[in-house]
């Protein structure tokens, strides 16, 4: 019985271990993601993009 409560906790350890270094990979996936979304838009997340209705209105002074 000793030696399954072994492996038992054995085994635990290293689902915890996979499922952190998972996350971990998500997390540096989900960064890259970011990044390339905030190069793609030029980074101006406040600012929005100019449509085509640019001529829409009067230039102002």
């Amino acid at each position: 019985m000793f030696a399954y409560e072994l492996h038992r906790m054995n085994h635990d350890e290293r689902v915890r271990e996979a499922a952190a270094e998972r996350l971990a990979r998500q997390a540096v996936k989900a960064a890259r993601r970011a990044a390339k979304a905030a190069a793609r838009s030029g980074s101006h997340e406040s600012e929005g993009r100019v449509g085509a209705e640019r001529g829409r209105f009067a230039r102002a002074a």
